[in-house]
């Protein structure tokens, strides 16, 4: 699905937040609870919005449906759902900073965070540094910089999904003590 559709989706509702926001809540939800129900995150994304339409909500589910089966791949399919390059860096890194806070959204609503492992708790708070990442970027430098965080992103979310609807194994077998 593309980012401008789920967007205009969002916007249109009038839920004060991006579709990166919307994306990030699901995925979060999901990596905390494989088992989360689309019904629920739509009644957090759109409490205090305007009613969205039956074809709206159906291409939101299939969104909030597509993301889980991402999720639970093996195929390392998964990504953000962000602005394509046709957006300029600054904007791409704006919706990577509404990701990530509605990623912890997610993740806060649906599971708490006292029982993760060490490297779990790095990974979130790595996540909760890029929410104040400067959106004004420009040039290589940053957009390499913005490239490697996304790609980081897409392995520290499969990570936190493993341990938090797996038992944690892999992070914990990692895990000194």
């Amino acid at each position: 699905m593309t980012y401008s559709i789920i967007n205009t989706i969002v916007v249109r509702s009038d839920a004060g937040l991006s579709a990166a926001q919307a994306h990030g809540m699901a995925s979060g939800m999901l990596c905390a609870n494989g088992q989360a129900q689309s019904a629920e995150w739509l009644t957090e994304l759109f409490r205090d919005a305007a009613p969205v339409a039956d074809e709206d909500k159906a291409v939101l589910v299939g969104l909030f449906e597509e993301t889980r089966s991402l999720l639970a791949s093996d195929d390392f399919e998964f990504d953000l759902l962000l602005p394509g390059d046709e957006a300029s860096l600054s904007e791409q890194v704006e919706a990577l900073v509404y990701w990530c806070q509605g990623f912890l959204w997610g993740v806060g609503f649906t599971h708490a965070t006292s029982d993760l492992s060490e490297e779990a708790r790095e990974i979130l708070k790595d996540i909760v540094e890029f929410t104040k990442l400067d959106i004004e970027a420009e040039g290589e430098d940053d957009e390499s910089d913005f490239m490697e965080i996304t790609e980081y992103m897409r392995s520290a979310v499969l990570l936190l999904r493993s341990e938090l609807n797996d038992g944690g194994e892999r992070l914990r077998a990692k895990d000194p003590r």
